[in-house]
């Protein structure tokens, strides 16, 4: 009976053990992938959004659609039985479509601070399975981003940063307060420009003037589309600025730069030495 037993609870850790690790996931935004991979995980990645580029090998992995938006017939076409997406962008009709498909999805929700960066790891960790893992990565995150917030302290500078994104000379805007740049910026030692206002506004050369930024913060891609540095400063009111005037435009990896997960040490140090 002992051995029957035995092995009833064997197959029964065994069964459990499998349904906690997925085989087939989908990851729907870059943070996300990146903690996947962190996690072990990142060979059952099979699909993921246009925002995942880290780990280089990611870069191979199809792509399940060629924007941000996503459909239930797009998700479903990959077979998985783990999508992770971050909150708002799965639609509740998309939702459903994927649960009468059988299709298990869970929500990450981002908060952009140290907190939030060790939250999201654990949300991660949870969803697939070894949440010991999450303990392991959340320890060593949270080494790498209070060595960071130290090396701030010792380089106090203060400069106001005025994030600008843009692809090509189309419509460009500014990052406001309660955004994931406003909240890098601000633990790399910086002030935000534009804290007078809210999520994102269209760029406007009135207010560029008016914000006076020390320095013109840049996505690597945006920075390329505007022809770089040479480009942004011939942009209307740019000389007028301080930035302008001393030339202080700089870039970053836009993955790392709005990494609120296993890289935010990195990206803090990282835009803490361009001051």
């Amino acid at each position: 009976m002992n051995k029957l037993y035995t092995a009833l609870l064997l197959a029964l850790l065994i069964i459990q053990s499998a349904f906690a690790a997925p085989k087939r996931i989908i990851s729907l935004s870059g943070p996300i992938t990146e903690t996947v991979d962190a996690l072990g995980c990142g060979a059952q990645i099979v699909a993921v959004d246009v925002t995942s580029t880290y780990p280089a090998y990611i870069n191979k992995v199809p792509k399940v659609s060629k924007d941000r938006a996503v459909s239930a017939e797009g998700i479903i076409s990959f077979s998985p039985d783990l999508v992770l997406a971050p909150v708002g962008l799965i639609s509740k009709q998309t939702e459903a479509q994927l649960k009468s498909a059988g299709v298990k999805l869970i929500v990450i929700n981002e908060e952009y601070s140290p907190k939030g960066a060790v939250n999201f790891i654990s949300q991660v960790a949870h969803a697939l399975g070894n949440p010991a893992k999450g303990e392991e990565l959340i320890k060593r995150t949270t080494m790498e981003v209070n060595k960071a917030l130290e090396t701030v302290k010792r380089n106090p500078k203060s400069p106001k940063v005025l994030f600008l994104y843009a692809r090509g000379t189309g419509v460009m805007m500014v990052a406001g307060k309660e955004t994931s740049i406003d909240a890098i910026i601000k633990l790399a030692g910086a002030k935000n420009a534009a804290s007078n206002f809210s999520k994102y506004k269209p760029y406007t050369t009135e207010a560029l003037v008016a914000a006076n930024p020390d320095i013109i913060l840049m996505f690597d891609f945006g920075y390329k589309s505007l022809g770089g540095a040479a480009g942004i400063l011939k942009m209307p009111g740019v000389n007028l600025t301080n930035a302008g005037k001393n030339k202080r435009i700089i870039e970053m990896d836009s993955e790392l730069l709005t990494n609120f997960s296993v890289r935010l040490g990195q990206a803090i140090t990282a835009l803490n030495a361009k001051w």
